[in-house]
């Protein structure tokens, strides 16, 4: 009987993983090519990816501890182990403070251990002062240069990105921390820093003008999260798939099907590799099931905030073509929420066109697709997004499972007529009257909470079709009258040649026309056609 395999779901320090025995996916070939590179280097990567744990690979082998390494990809690469002091300082212990005087307080307390290791002096009254002598010191005592690596170096500043003057202020006292990252550059023989968003080198950074950023290259698309390929080689999911596949009640091949399209399709740069999340799949096997473990490791209320902030379409998040300017730049830069959902991991490369340099951005899976709608969905209608999936969302999509649509927009039209008028909605719905705006994002929400595709404002030829569904045996091609009838919004659907894009794909087309009554907010009839 095979051994248990041991997940390390949680554990994200390297040198526990390799001597505790847990699984370890082997980047180390890519660690060191990192490391070669430049002395300063910059990592964006959504959270739960394995950040912390490369910090903590890099801290073992700047440490020289070589057998750590034995079996691993680097031992055919590195010649010297030499060992350097190594400042290793984990900011995420910093956020969530109210005042500059606590975050002040949090990173002195995070550097204690520190000075408890190499001293620390009596004039040294702020965190960028401490960490000044910190550098100092450990570059004295030992004769060597430092490595410097620093984890979630971002986190104080997300819970404050809405907040107009705590921002600066709070941005003013990390600037003063990181700056003597150049005073000492000559002490330095290695700096690493990563973290969720990216900020600008001259608000965070000051003068440190020299920061190789590797966040969208593609030799390091895979240093973060599990390919396929390394799962096939190192993880062997046989076992793990097969006992998913029994609990689910399908074959393996359908269970593999069902990993990827739940945990798979992140892409870091424009020729990656797809990858998975890293903590959801492990968790996946740990506990034997499938859920959406990144949500339930917490939902960042930031992002909500900003998208609230900048009025973000969320029905326009699927397949959005622009240049990586749009989505790599500095977050308080942001004319939009699109970098932090990109850099938070929401959203992700889909495709890149090399001649016109422009990306194909999207939400990158199941597990994010329906978390996602599911936080979002009780701002938009003020319905709990649990009692939507397992409630009308459910039914609307059994129903068009065995091509019942006439039962799929019953059920449809039963669901308007029960949305409630919760604090704000009714402003909402006031906000909307003269446009289908409010019911196509209602409509996107509801069928991502069943990980159906969703497309709204269509472009075509000859103008825009209202929604297309995509089913896996059926294309639904919907328009919606707001006071008008099913037969104007159907003729409005030939006239405009909304279905024909679809005549090459094998699936039927069924175009469905909805007159919807704004006084009754709800349908007050409709009409169906099937190709």
């Amino acid at each position: 009987m095979e051994q248990e395999r041991r997940y390390p779901v949680g554990i994200q320090t390297f040198s526990e993983i390799i001597t505790k025995g847990y699984l370890y996916i082997d980047k180390t070939d890519l660690m060191w090519r990192m490391q070669r590179l430049s002395k300063f280097i910059f990592l964006s990567r959504p959270r739960r990816f394995g950040k912390s744990l490369l910090t903590t690979t890099l801290c073992s082998f700047f440490r020289g501890e070589r057998e750590l390494f034995e079996g691993l990809k680097v031992m055919a690469l590195e010649k010297e182990w030499k060992r350097y002091p190594v400042l290793h300082i984990d900011v995420s212990m910093a956020k969530g403070q109210e005042s500059v005087e606590e975050l002040r307080g949090s990173l002195m307390i995070g550097m204690k251990p520190l000075v408890e290791l190499y001293g620390k002096d009596s004039d040294e009254t702020t965190p960028g002062k401490v960490f000044s002598g910190l550098i100092q010191r450990a570059y004295q005592q030992t004769g060597e240069q430092v490595v410097v690596v620093i984890d979630e170096y971002d986190a104080p500043l997300l819970d404050v990105l809405h907040e107009e003057e705590q921002l600066p202020a709070f941005r003013r006292v990390m600037q003063e921390f990181y700056q003597c990252l150049k005073a000492r550059e000559a002490m330095i023989r290695f700096c690493f820093i990563t973290g969720i968003t990216k900020f600008s080198q001259l608000s965070i950074f000051s003068t440190l003008n020299n920061i190789t950023n590797i966040t969208l290259l593609p030799e390091f698309a895979a240093i973060c999260g599990f390919t396929g390929e390394e799962i096939d080689e190192q993880m062997q999911p046989d076992v793990d798939v097969a006992r998913l596949a029994e609990r689910y009640k399908c074959s393996p091949v359908e269970m593999r099907q069902m990993l990827r399209d739940t945990y798979d399709g992140y892409r870091f740069a424009g020729e990656s590799p797809d990858i998975y999340n890293p903590f959801s799949l492990m968790k996946a096997f740990n506990e034997h099931r499938l859920a959406n473990f990144w949500f339930e490791s917490g939902t960042p209320s930031y992002l909500l905030r900003q998208m609230r902030r900048f009025h973000t379409d969320i029905t326009k998040l699927d397949d959005l073509e622009v240049p990586a300017s749009s989505f790599d730049q500095p977050t308080e830069n942001m004319e939009d929420a699109l970098p932090l959902l990109y850099q938070s991991g929401y959203m992700t490369i889909k495709n890149y066109d090399f001649y016109g340099q422009s990306y194909t951005l999207g939400i990158p899976n199941k597990e994010v697709r329906v978390g996602f709608t599911e936080g979002l969905l009780p701002s938009i209608t003020g319905m709990r997004g649990g009692d939507v999936q397992m409630g009308f969302a459910l039914r609307f999509w059994r129903a068009l499972r065995v091509k019942d649509t006439d039962l799929a927009l019953r059920e449809l039209q039963a669901y308007l007529e029960g949305l409630p008028y919760v604090e704000g909605f009714k402003k909402k719905l006031e906000e909307v009257t003269v446009a289908e705006g409010f019911y196509e994002w209602t409509f996107y929400l509801i069928f991502s909470m069943l990980n159906v595709y969703v497309q709204t404002q269509v472009k075509c030829a000859r103008g825009r079709a209202g929604m297309v569904v995509f089913m896996p045996d059926t294309i639904y091609v919907m328009e919606l009258k707001l006071n008008g009838t099913a037969q104007d919004a159907l003729d409005q659907i030939n006239d405009k040649g909304y279905a024909l894009r679809y005549a090459t794909d094998p699936r039927p087309v069924v175009k469905v026309g909805m007159g919807f009554s704004i006084e009754k907010r709800t349908l007050t009839e409709y009409k169906i056609i099937e190709i």
